[in-house]
């Protein structure tokens, strides 16, 4: 197939790398200006990756559009709108889009599939890919499972079976809702236990529970099947990003515990934020999820914010563990 990868930070260099190694024909794309694209550029590698010959890399968005048949998408999930505004000048109707990213939209509440709706693409052509996993593990030779979900049932099946490989085992989502909602809400579950790897690590025993509890309830209130926190793109996720210490996430409430900042990428920092709007206006309580948000978004000593919002979690009314 031909393939093109748009964003070639983190993620998008390693499904670059990854995807040349099944065969498939692969431009990578970066803006000029970004230092991923400068570093990919001027050393063939990065910190990840080396950039294998067979790759195209490129600044110009025209020429990877117009390369790839399947165009996957792996930028901030912040910036998702107005990337596609720039994507969509060209002609995409026939393209297949999938989003490697977890996110949702701020100013919305929108999963980033419906913005690629919003923005003219067909549902039809739209899928997601998403689950458990560090690019430094993969790099290693270290197995995984993924998953891939789209609203085309025949697309996400022809994409698992054209990405699969002995490195990731994929499986096929069945509520693209749901997996959206759970890989992005995983990020803000991260967060959390970076705090609680600061002030009581025993505790993250009891976040994986009721965090997948607390997002089972958002999803099930949205339209989704609530099973799907109990998936691979939620609770599946949990251990490459509550306990690795690969993951951003969690460093960034590790660090933020310690009244320290972390330079890098962490999107749970907006997706709480995101959350907390879904939460008010699907009348669903998310108690963790507002306990993330105001520690990340709070003023003032951030170690001691963290404190005051774990206490305020243990005070909450007594209720049955297996109910709600």
């Amino acid at each position: 197939m031909k393939i093109s990868v748009l964003g070639c930070g983190r993620w998008g260099s390693f499904i670059a790398w990854y995807l040349t190694q099944r065969g498939h024909h692969v431009t990578s794309w970066g803006p000029e200006e970004d230092f991923s694209y400068q570093i990919l550029k001027t050393t063939g590698r990065n910190e990840y990756v080396a950039l294998d010959p067979k790759i195209r890399l490129t600044c110009d968005l025209r020429e990877a559009v117009e390369h790839g048949e399947i165009i996957v998408i792996s930028i901030s999930a912040q910036g998702l709108r107005g990337f596609m505004k720039r994507v969509t000048q060209f002609d995409v109707a026939k393209k297949t889009f999938v989003l490697c990213m977890k996110g949702i939209e701020v100013e919305t509440g929108k999963r980033l599939s419906e913005v690629l709706v919003e923005s003219g693409i067909s549902p039809q052509h739209i899928a997601v890919w998403v689950g458990p996993g560090h690019i430094q593990s993969f790099v290693q030779g270290v197995p995984n499972c993924m998953v891939i979900d789209s609203a085309n049932d025949g697309l996400k099946r022809e994409l698992v079976h054209a990405f699969k490989s002995d490195l990731i085992r994929f499986y096929y989502g069945n509520d693209l809702l749901g997996t959206e909602i759970g890989a992005a809400a995983k990020n803000v579950m991260g967060i959390a236990a970076g705090v609680l790897d600061v002030i009581c690590p025993p505790l993250k025993g009891a976040l994986m529970s009721r965090g997948a509890r607390e997002v089972a309830r958002l999803i099930k209130a949205m339209g989704g099947n609530e099973l799907s926190a109990y998936g691979l793109a939620h609770l599946g996720d949990y251990e490459t990003t509550l306990f690795s210490h690969y993951s951003h996430n969690r460093m960034y409430g590790e660090l933020l515990a310690k009244d320290q900042r972390f330079d890098k990428l962490a999107e749970g920092v907006s997706t709480s934020k995101a959350m907390k709007f879904l939460g008010e206006k699907y009348k669903v309580e998310l108690p963790i999820t507002e306990a993330v948000y105001t520690v990340c978004y709070g003023r003032g000593d951030d170690a001691k914010r963290c404190r005051e919002e774990l206490t305020k979690l243990f005070k909450r009314p007594e209720r049955a563990e297996i109910s709600e």
